[in-house]
């Protein structure tokens, strides 16, 4: 498990699969201030959710790179030759792919707080929802990828079938920016959820591709 989860965070680096979300994460919180105007108050007060909504966008980037490029090369079916189960491979590319962006995110949060004027005492709230819900996104990334490997299109179809999964987490995320009360247990809960969840999904969806 520990040489697919490296293995996982190699093509991460090497593939931009870590640039491309950051940057593209970042580059959301620098324009939107010219949306809505240099009002800081205005920006402090849905800066949580600017965030939140960032980082979801953000972690649709990589999808199509986390399981269809093993499918096509065979990677797949030599790893289930060697005696690994479908749903462990899939929970070691969920570590991986979380590992590849989630750490770096929490970081880029910094930067995108300072842009849109988060108050200090609201971005430890931001940071630790991040902590809570990024390996939910990365869970729920995996087994989109699963599901859309090998289909035409499937960029497009990755956040058609992603994007309704990820709004239970993105409501209880900002909901916690705003000082909503129970919104970081409930966003634990969802997120616990998809990661216990989520790499039986994605092993029934690799295991019928191969088939």
């Amino acid at each position: 498990m520990i040489a697919l989860v490296w293995r996982e965070l190699r093509r991460a680096w090497s593939s931009g699969g870590l640039v491309l979300p950051i940057a593209f994460f970042l580059l959301v919180a620098i324009l939107f201030p010219f949306a809505v105007g240099p009002d800081g108050r205005l920006l402090a007060r849905i800066g949580g959710g600017v965030i939140w909504a960032a980082a979801l966008l953000a972690s649709l980037l990589p999808v199509e790179r986390l399981v269809t490029p093993d499918a096509e090369s065979g990677v797949l079916d030599q790893l289930v030759v060697r005696g690994y189960s479908d749903s462990g491979i899939a929970a070691a590319k969920m570590l991986g792919h979380w590992l590849g962006f989630g750490p770096a995110l929490l970081a880029a949060t910094c930067v995108a707080a300072a842009l849109l004027h988060v108050p200090g005492t609201a971005l430890g709230t931001i940071l630790l929802g991040l902590a809570i819900g990024t390996p939910g996104l990365a869970a729920l990334g995996v087994a989109t990828a699963a599901l859309v490997a090998g289909l035409r299109g499937a960029g497009a179809l990755a956040g058609l079938v992603m994007l309704p999964f990820a709004v239970p987490l993105l409501i209880f995320g900002a909901g916690a920016t705003g000082g909503e009360p129970g919104a970081i247990k409930l966003l634990a809960a969802i997120s616990l959820l998809l990661v216990a969840g989520c790499p039986f999904v994605a092993g029934a969806a690799i295991r019928m591709g191969r088939g």
